[in-house]
C-alpha cells in the first residue's frame, strides 16, 4: 500500500543556528555528524551556547529523523536516525527533526527510505537551488510517497540494511587502515634507503655521514636551472602550444614520478620571449613555492614556472637518487621555506644545499629499489582506491535491493 510520508509523521521541526562555539555547551549536530549509511556519528561534534528552555525545545530523542533541507546541492536530502546519547543532543537549522507515528511506521524504515532517493539523486535533481545553497521544501518531502508494508515487515527491512550497513562500516574501517599503513611503510623503506639520516642540509649541523657515503655541495653536482611563465597577455605564446610547461597544480599528481606532460604547453614563440627554459630530460623538479617538496623527475624536454627550482645532473650525480634524496628531505625543505602568506623556499637557501651521496653505483641502485617500491605501493593505492569505491557504492545498492518491489 502506497501512502504519502507526511500520513507517517506527526511532528516535523527545524533546528536552530549557531556561529558560536562553547567548549561547556551542548552537543549540536551538523552536516558531518550523518553519514552516508544513514546514521548519526558522534565521534567529532561541535558544542555550542544553548539555555536550557532552548535545549529542552530542540533536545533530540531517540527515533528522531534529521532530513537535511538546506546545504550543498550534493547534500541535501541526506538523512539519518538518532539512537540516542549519553548526554542532550540538539541539531542545526540546516535540518529539519521528523517524528513518526510508531503505530503506523518505523522510523529506521522511514530513514533508510529516505537515503534511498538521496543515494539515487532524486533530491540533487528536485531541490531548489541558489548560488552556493540548495534546499528541498518540506512540504514536497511530506507529499512523497512510499511503499508502506505492515510493521512487522518494515521492521524486518530496516533490521536487515542495519546489518548490511554496519557491515560496511567494518569494510570501510579495515579499508581505512589498510590504507593507512601504506604511507608510514614507505617512509620507513624511503628511510632506511638513507641510512635514517637527512640527506640534505645547509653545511650547519649535518647528520654524520654513513660509511662510504660523502657531503658535497649540490650545485658542484648539478647544474640549477629557474622556470617561468611566458606572459598570458600574449596568447600567442600559448596557442597550439607543444612544450610542456610544469606548474604548480600538475606537481601533487606527479610527485616522486616521471611527468611526460603536463595540464599547460606553451611553444618555441613563448620561451623564445621570455625567461623559461628548455629543460632536458631527466631533469629534477621540486617546487618551492606553495606546494613546497613536491619533486618530479622529467621524463621528456620541457619547460617549467617560476614556482620550481629544477636540476640537471653532472656525471657524479645520478638524477633518479637525487628525486629520492629530496623527497627524503621533504621535512628538512619545508623547515627551511619562509613567508607571510605563502611558504617560499628562496634561491639563495637553494644555493647552499649539500648533499649526502655515495658512489654513482650505489645512488643508481637506491633509486631503483625506491622506485620498485613506489610502483608497487602506487599499485596497493589504487587498487585500495578501487575497493573504496565498491565499497561506498554498496549502501546505495542495498537500499535499491530493499526497497524493490521484489524486496517488499
Amino acid at each position: 500500500m502506497k501512502v504519502a510520508f507526511g500520513f507517517l509523521i506527526s511532528m516535523c521541526q527545524n533546528g536552530f543556528a549557531s556561529g558560536t562555539r562553547d567548549s561547556e555547551g551542548v552537543v549540536q549536530l551538523r552536516m558531518n555528524n550523518v553519514t552516508p549509511r544513514g546514521g548519526i556519528s558522534l565521534e567529532e561534534v561541535i558544542r555550542v551556547p544553548c539555555p536550557p528552555n532552548q535545549a529542552k525545545t530542540y533536545q533530540l530523542e531517540i527515533g528522531d529523523i534529521l532530513f537535511n533541507n538546506t546545504n550543498s546541492t550534493e547534500m541535501v536530502g541526506k538523512s539519518g536516525v538518532f539512537e540516542g546519547h549519553s548526554e542532550p543532543v540538539v541539531f542545526s537549522n540546516h535540518f529539519s527533526r521528523l517524528k513518526v507515528r510508531n503505530d503506523r511506521a518505523d522510523a529506521r524504515y522511514l530513514g533508510y527510505f529516505l537515503n534511498r532517493l538521496w543515494h539515487q539523486g532524486f533530491f540533487r535533481e528536485k531541490c531548489q537551488r541558489w548560488i552556493g545553497q540548495s534546499a528541498f521544501k518540506i512540504s514536497q518531502m511530506l507529499d512523497l510517497e512510499l511503499e508502506c508494508p505492515e510493521l512487522p515487515t518494515q521492521r524486518r527491512i530496516a533490521a536487515r540494511l542495519k546489518k548490511q550497513m554496519t557491515a560496511v562500516d567494518e569494510m570501510r574501517q579495515a579499508a581505512k587502515e589498510q590504507e593507512g599503513a601504506v604511507l608510514p611503510l614507505f617512509e620507513k623503506t624511503l628511510a632506511e634507503a638513507f641510512h635514517g639520516i637527512t640527506p640534505l642540509s645547509l653545511g650547519i649541523r649535518a647528520d654524520a655521514a654513513p660509511a662510504g657515503w660523502q657531503w658535497r655541495r649540490l650545485l658542484d653536482l648539478a647544474r640549477l636551472e629557474s622556470g617561468h611563465t611566458p606572459s598570458r597577455r600574449h596568447p600567442e605564446y600559448w596557442e597550439n602550444g607543444d612544450i610542456p610547461w610544469l606548474a604548480l597544480p600538475d606537481i601533487r599528481a606527479l610527485d616522486c614520478q616521471v611527468v611526460h606532460d603536463t595540464s599547460e604547453h606553451t611553444n618555441k614563440l613563448g620561451i623564445a620571449n621570455s625567461s623559461a627554459r628548455m629543460l632536458p630530460a631527466n631533469t629534477v623538479a621540486l617546487s618551492r613555492t606553495a606546494s613546497v617538496g613536491f619533486v618530479t623527475r622529467f621524463g621528456r624536454p620541457m619547460a617549467t614556472s617560476q614556482d620550481f627550482v629544477n636540476w640537471i645532473c653532472g656525471m657524479d650525480l645520478d638524477p633518479a637518487f637525487l628525486m629520492w634524496l629530496l623527497r627524503a628531505s621533504r621535512k628538512f625543505i619545508r623547515s627551511v621555506s619562509t613567508g607571510a602568506v605563502h611558504q617560499t623556499v628562496y634561491v639563495d637557501v637553494v644555493n647552499r644545499f649539500q648533499v649526502c651521496i655515495p658512489d654513482l653505483a650505489r645512488q643508481r641502485k637506491i633509486a631503483a629499489r625506491m622506485d620498485d617500491f613506489f610502483t608497487q605501493a602506487e599499485s596497493l593505492r589504487q587498487t585500495l582506491s578501487e575497493q573504496n569505491e565498491a565499497i561506498s557504492a554498496l549502501p546505495g545498492a542495498y537500499l535499491a535491493q530493499a526497497f524493490s518491489s521484489e524486496a517488499d
